[in-house]
């Protein structure tokens, strides 16, 4: 239409464009349909959508019609394609999912659509969600929109690339060991993983179901933190909680999120498990310098038994069955490339498992560790499990409120690694997947870019194994300058509003 002018309206922020569209400034179907051009330009680059959600155009419609309500009133939003919509398939990349259309929305679409939302596209996942790459063999490889050789991260990459590459202005995905933070610090753009029952999961489909041990989360994506404060703001309301009573019924807390008081803020710069990268250091040690010039004040914590965490916690947790049900999800589908050694690991006999366990300890440890935790448990053995994860938890925030902390700013991985290379290096998730095993709110804010200096010092990295996947984690690094990196900022458990506080701190320095 000759009269819109696509280029304004893409480069309008959320709060700024909801408001022109429910003011009446902005006809809704002139918004639509500038985000429909751009999310097709976003599809045929990077390859991120899955579908078009046909009805959409019927709402934008109706919305023209509407008594206008709603925080989100016509705004186009992107869906995850674990996420149900109602009409359309929630495959999880597998074959078998196909031509299954769910019977009716998931919770938190209806609620968007409530507060007067236009769910407009699914977007792409890895096959069976668990992978922080995003390749199946319905839709293919999606593609990072800011370099196409490296991966847009996942499970939620599909939205990573389509909001990161400004097809979409409101993402919604999932997160169970990063797949909301991931995304967003490999796209550069802004994210956060709610504590695990703050946002209902009604009719989201998971990777691994019934598991307890790591939470998962259903989250915003959006460029900028404000964006994200709206979204939980229009999410967070009476609509929500009777859809779905077993969520907290917890509004928005705005005097949280905007206080202006200084924080006291622990951070750390490794996990001494994963290796940070040059650019990973750097975007802690600027974004903590920044912070105590604010006035902030900024406490050392130190982070330990990481390693236990991963192996003990993280697979064994979701992998407690030994991986039979994760197994059972590929029954009669082709595997691609990201999963095949869990699934290898997984049908192995128990006497293999052990031996191969036991061989590969000297050579490559954490092999071994992650081999060891993929073993088959007792009903007792779960429970104790469960019941040590809890333990732990209560640990962590004895340290944290023995330092008094506010909040906590950790690294984030980056840059973006190369294509395939999140399928070799499923240990580098130690940053992110903590953060599930303990269920505290987590965002993810871009804080730098990768410099030549950075690209320069990475030659000498060697991690703390010197492994095999030390040496490959250098490899998938490399040649990323100009790529953004990320920090992650974390609160405690329920407090979503100072933990975007502190996103919104973190973005204006």
């Amino acid at each position: 239409h000759p009269s819109v002018n696509m280029v304004s309206i893409l480069s309008l922020p959320l709060p700024e464009l909801s408001k022109k569209l429910r003011d009446g400034s902005l006809p809704p179907d002139h918004v639509f349909y500038a985000y429909v051009g751009k999310a097709l330009q976003m599809a045929t680059e990077t390859n991120c959508i899955t579908e078009f959600l046909q009805e959409s155009e019927t709402q934008v419609r109706k919305a023209k019609l509407m008594e206008k309500q709603g925080l989100l009133y016509g705004v186009p939003v992107s869906i995850k394609d674990s996420i149900d919509c109602q009409g359309h398939d929630s495959t999880l990349g597998f074959i078998k999912n196909l031509n299954k259309p769910a019977a009716e929305d998931s919770v938190v679409v209806q609620v968007l659509k409530r507060q007067g939302a236009i769910p407009f596209v699914k977007t792409n996942v890895p096959q069976s969600l668990i992978s922080y790459d995003c390749k199946n063999l319905i839709f293919g490889q999606t593609c990072n929109p800011l370099l196409y050789t490296r991966t847009p991260g996942g499970s939620s990459g599909g939205e990573g690339a389509l909001t990161g590459g400004g097809g979409s202005i409101l993402g919604i995905g999932t997160d169970v060991g990063g797949s909301l933070r991931f995304p967003a610090a490999f796209c550069g753009i802004c994210t956060i993983k709610p504590t695990g029952n703050r946002l209902s999961k009604r009719g989201v489909m998971a990777g691994v179901v019934g598991q307890k041990a790591v939470a998962a989360a259903v989250g915003p994506l959006a460029k900028d933190v404000e964006s994200l404060a709206l979204c939980l703001r229009a999410l967070l309301s009476e609509d929500m909680f009777s859809l779905d009573s077993t969520v907290p019924p917890l509004p928005f807390n705005e005097e949280v999120y905007s206080s202006t008081k200084p924080l006291r803020i622990g951070y750390y710069e490794t996990d001494f498990f994963t290796m940070p990268s040059p650019a990973m250091r750097r975007a802690v040690r600027e974004t903590k310098q920044l912070l105590e010039e604010a006035g902030h004040t900024l406490v050392p914590f130190e982070l330990t038994n990481v390693d236990y965490v991963v192996f003990n916690y993280c697979v064994r947790g979701m992998f407690a069955d030994g991986g039979s049900s994760f197994v059972k999800k590929f029954k009669g589908e082709m595997e691609t490339g990201g999963t095949a050694m869990f699934f290898w690991l997984a049908k192995a006999p128990h006497w293999l498992k052990t031996l191969l366990s036991w061989i590969a300890k000297p050579f490559v440890p954490r092999f071994s560790s992650i081999i060891r935790s993929m073993k088959e448990n007792t009903v007792d053995e779960v429970w104790s499990l469960h019941h040590e994860i809890e333990d732990f938890c209560h640990q962590f925030i004895a340290q944290w409120k023995k330092l008094n902390l506010d909040v906590m700013l950790c690294p984030m991985l980056g840059p973006a690694l190369g294509i395939g290379y999140p399928a070799k290096l499923s240990v580098a998730v130690s940053y992110t997947m903590l953060y599930n095993v303990l269920d505290f709110p987590a965002g993810v804010v871009p804080v730098t870019l990768v410099t030549d200096e950075d690209e320069e010092e990475l030659k000498g990295y060697k991690g703390y194994y010197r492994d095999w996947w030390d040496r490959t984690l250098a490899k998938a690094f490399h040649g990323g300058v100009g790529m953004p990196v990320a920090v992650q900022c974390v609160a405690l458990p329920w407090q979503e509003e100072l933990c975007l506080r502190f996103m919104k701190e973190v973005e204006t320095l």
